[in-house]
């Protein structure tokens, strides 16, 4: 009876060891299935309970490179690749070409294909990833010389706000978020007779569409053509003055990565679009780039970019528009991909050209349309405040202010960031104090995010409750 019961007590003390490896088993078949999501609390918890784990560096890795977080994805599947796991090679090899570091991606990937010479899926994932590599690498050596003037890190939410378009260039309309949270965008030309925008859904993909001004209401809806909506997704429209180039974003058209950049003209002879040019780099990259606006008025234009920034955050750069198109001449990789990655936006200026009258021209035409307003807020259907005196309420009044106080705050915490990811890709060597420096930026930026969208709400709600 003693020898059962001795057995019982084994059997019920080694249970939580059965269950815990069965459910990190079931999380790596989930991650191997892309469902990295659900996976990723279970090996965070076991990170947790031991960061020395091989397989959990792994796999939050490969997480965080889905999610866009690099710094934290290079810490992971570097210490897996030390460990000397074979899959961390391939993932490290990819994120690696994402940083435009395409000597260490080789070096990883020839330790996986070491690995793994004998196993035909696992060489035809490798020849996947190193075609990609490669395209990345070609990319950078048609780099278009263009001359970025000024960039500025946004909240996706109201990205937006950091392009102040002429009238004569048209307007942009913010659609509501989709499910996913992703802001799209309704354009209108100069005459307000016709409209672009995209619509669609997870399965379909979104797709452009553009409607005339039918005496006062838009109407007649199109689906623009198939050169143009293609499989995956296609939004963020821009249509110049000539009312016949186009401008638009794609996950198809074998783009790089995400969004990448288009542009088609309207061929009249044809009765349709020609075939979309992808954009050269920087314009495009591995990651999300989207919303290409050329305000001819200003003489400058604006794309966006969310390329090693964090998941609610994109950087919008400011350019000068060129008639033609003009590529780099250099031998000097280093400084092609520099350029190609835009590593500084000081690295594409001119020597000895002034470039203050195009951003000081920026500036006080945004601060004309603004009509001395200091900021644009929606307390309801009926009513949106523009100045702090709007508020009827103090209470109200003093938590926006707050708000807005934060969100200067915000502003300064996204641009250190920028340079110390940009002095942190660039570097090709670890550095951990740079690396937990960005760490505790990245959550101090959270914080602060979430703080000002807290004290927005709060703030409407206070003024709604007491006036409306």
């Amino acid at each position: 009876m003693k020898g059962y019961h001795l057995l019982s007590a084994l059997i019920l003390a080694m249970f939580p060891l059965f269950t815990k490896g069965q459910s990190l088993d079931e999380a790596k078949r989930l991650c191997e299935q892309g469902n990295f999501p659900q996976a990723k609390p279970i090996f965070e918890a076991e990170y947790t309970n031991n960061p020395q784990n091989t397989s959990a560096n792994l796999w939050l890795g490969a997480i965080a490179l889905y999610e866009g977080n690099l710094s934290k994805a290079q810490k992971h599947l570097e210490f897996a690749s030390r460990q000397k796991e074979p899959n961390a090679y391939l993932y490290l090899g990819e994120l690696y070409a994402k940083m435009y570091r395409f000597n260490d991606a080789e070096k990883e990937f020839a330790k996986y294909e070491k690995a793994n010479r004998r196993k035909k899926e696992a060489l035809a994932k490798l020849s996947e990833k190193k075609d990609e590599a490669e395209r990345l690498k070609k990319l950078t050596n048609k780099t278009e010389n263009i001359q970025i003037i000024d960039s500025i890190v946004v909240p996706k939410s109201h990205f937006l706000s950091a392009y102040p378009v002429s009238p004569s260039a048209g307007e942009l309309i913010p659609t509501k978020p989709d499910s996913s949270g992703q802001i799209f965008v309704q354009f209108v030309n100069e005459k307000k007779n016709k409209t672009y925008y995209s619509k669609g859904d997870k399965s379909s993909g979104q797709k452009i569409y553009t409607m005339e001004k039918m005496l006062d209401n838009f109407g007649n809806e199109k689906l623009l053509p198939e050169a143009i909506n293609q499989q995956g997704s296609q939004a963020y429209p821009f249509v110049m003055s000539d009312g016949l180039t186009i401008y638009f974003a794609s996950t198809a058209h074998n783009s790089i990565g995400g969004y990448d950049l288009f542009a088609t003209r309207y061929n009249l002879k044809s009765d349709n679009y020609l075939t979309p040019s992808q954009l050269n780099m920087p314009f495009n990259s591995p990651f999300n780039d989207y919303m290409m606006v050329v305000d001819e008025e200003k003489g400058i234009g604006w794309f966006a970019s969310d390329r090693f920034q964090p998941q609610d955050s994109v950087c919008i750069y400011t350019f000068i528009p060129s008639a033609t198109v003009s590529l780099i001449e250099s031998d000097d990789e280093d400084y092609l991909i520099r350029r190609a990655r835009i590593a500084s936006i000081r690295d594409s200026w001119k020597p000895e050209t002034d470039y203050s009258p195009l951003l000081q021209k920026n500036v006080s035409t945004q601060e004309q349309q603004s009509e001395n307003k200091d900021f644009e807020f929606i307390i309801d259907d009926r009513h949106t405040y523009f100045t702090l005196s709007d508020f009827k309420d103090s209470q109200a009044r003093n938590t926006f202010a707050r708000a807005i106080s934060f969100e200067k705050e915000l502003h300064q915490i996204d641009q250190e960031l920028e340079e110390q990811r940009n002095r942190f890709a660039g570097s090709g060597e670890k550095d951990m104090a740079l690396e937990n420096s960005i760490l505790s930026l990245e959550k101090k930026a959270e914080e602060l995010f979430r703080e000002v969208e807290k004290l927005k709400i709060q703030a409407r709600n206070e003024e709604i409750k007491t006036n409306y």
